[in-house]
């Protein structure tokens, strides 16, 4: 019904940038709230950032101050700005979006993942 496609991802130096992008398409009604999680290996999945369908943000500790999460809402697509990265931010990065597939019925979807590596 809707798939989430993210892009942006790959390896970069500490101190370094990246953007991450999820697209949505699919049956779309509307979509309320969007996430980013992510995996470290050998660690639970964790929630990076949050933004609801009106832009009002929360952030995990670990990166506020050099991650902004954000969203278009036209293009049905979330972003995440990542600077100053740290080796400690490496891994599998998840797009997570609540959507109105209809006027009655909100399902969650998650996309399939993308890497980010931080290393030297």
């Amino acid at each position: 019904q809707v798939q989430l496609v993210e892009s942006g991802g790959g390896l970069v130096q500490p101190g370094g940038s990246l953007r991450l992008s999820c697209a949505a398409s699919g049956t779309i009604f509307r979509i309320y709230g969007m996430g980013w999680y992510r995996q470290a290996p050998g660690k639970q999945r964790e929630l990076v950032a949050t933004i609801t369908s009106d832009s009002r943000t929360t952030y995990v500790d670990s990166v506020k101050g050099r991650f902004t999460i954000s969203r278009d809402n036209a293009k049905n697509t979330l972003y995440l700005q990542m600077n100053t990265l740290l080796p400690e931010d490496t891994a599998v990065y998840y797009c997570n979006a609540n959507v109105g597939v209809n006027y009655y019925r909100t399902l969650e979807f998650w996309g399939q993942g993308i890497q980010v590596t931080v290393s030297t």
